[in-house]
């Protein structure tokens, strides 16, 4: 099959080339999908678990992307739940070859049914946006009806998610970013926006959540405008200061068949809208991997048609 793959964690992105790579086996519990649509986080090159498996050991050549939208079409021995023909999308494992490829082999309970009526381009945006979105808010942050949300990034894959759940529960959303972001995070449904690089964050006041998928200087001041009570969620790994009354909770996505479901669901009534920047087949994956300008929403690459 064909496939993206990675050698060297020095180069990230652009170390990615296109090889032929063996169709995968399904293991205990296992499908093997095959992949109609794929998503891709650039960060991954970055993570430890692109370039390692559980105990430690290389595992390069890898295959990176860990969000699909496709069709099982094989079973692993005591697989229940999916058959074989079945449209499904989800979130595969991190040490295991991932999902810009032809095929993938995933384990059953990370892969929820796919309605006929939603694009598999569609699905494969939504895992990793959706499922941190829904986990941030949901379970680490509590939200609340009435509650206001500082939401960094707010206009990217994973903010507009956060701004258009915290909306639908009843929260008030502050959305940050560029200059140029302004009108696609209003256009996904933040009360306010706040240019980070000619507005001062400060100028927001309290808010009960902050969600942060920037990191840094701005999740370090983030800290400081946290109500009494109130939970400061970041993506981005443990924030250097913490709220003086308040939480502070890094998490890493995990997946979740009901979740998904949730989440799709609400796609489908219209509720919420993916966001997607730039769709690719995966012949020209590694250019659009690799863009010359800034694209705003996650690229998805279609590996079958």
């Amino acid at each position: 099959m064909k496939a993206i793959v990675v050698t060297d964690e020095a180069a990230g992105t652009a170390g990615m080339t296109l090889a032929e790579r063996p169709e995968p086996e399904p293991a205990l519990n296992d499908v093997v999908v095959q992949v109609h649509a794929s998503g891709f986080v650039p960060t991954e090159m970055a993570w430890p678990s692109t370039w390692t498996d559980r105990l430690g050991r290389d595992r390069t050549p890898s295959i990176p992307g860990h969000e699909l939208a496709g069709v099982v079409s094989a079973l692993g021995y005591g697989t229940t739940g999916l058959s074989v023909g079945q449209r499904v999308f989800g979130l595969t494992d991190w040490t295991r070859d991932g999902t810009l490829a032809e095929y993938v082999a995933v384990e059953a309970r990370n892969l929820a049914p796919l309605p006929g009526d939603v694009d598999f381009t569609v699905g494969a945006s939504l895992p990793i946006s959706g499922l941190t979105a829904w986990q941030g808010l949901f379970e680490h942050g509590r939200l609340q009806a009435g509650q206001s949300v500082l939401v960094h990034g707010a206009a990217g894959a994973v903010g507009s998610m956060v701004t258009q759940l915290a909306r639908e529960f009843g929260a008030y959303v502050i959305g940050t970013g560029r200059a140029a972001d302004r009108e696609r995070a209003l256009d996904f449904g933040t009360h306010e926006f706040v240019d980070l690089g000619n507005e001062a964050l400060e100028d927001v006041g309290g808010v009960d959540l902050v969600f942060d998928v920037i990191g840094g200087d701005i999740g370090k001041r983030s800290a400081g405008l946290i109500r009494a009570g109130g939970t400061l969620v970041s993506v981005v790994g443990p924030t250097e200061a913490r709220p003086a009354d308040g939480l502070a909770i890094d998490f890493v996505v995990t997946s979740d068949r009901g979740q998904l479901g949730e989440i799709v669901r609400r796609v489908r009534d219209g509720r919420l809208r993916t966001n997607i920047g730039n769709v690719a087949d995966l012949d020209d994956a590694v250019a659009a991997l690799n863009p010359t300008e800034r694209v705003t929403g996650k690229t998805i690459i279609r590996a079958h048609s």
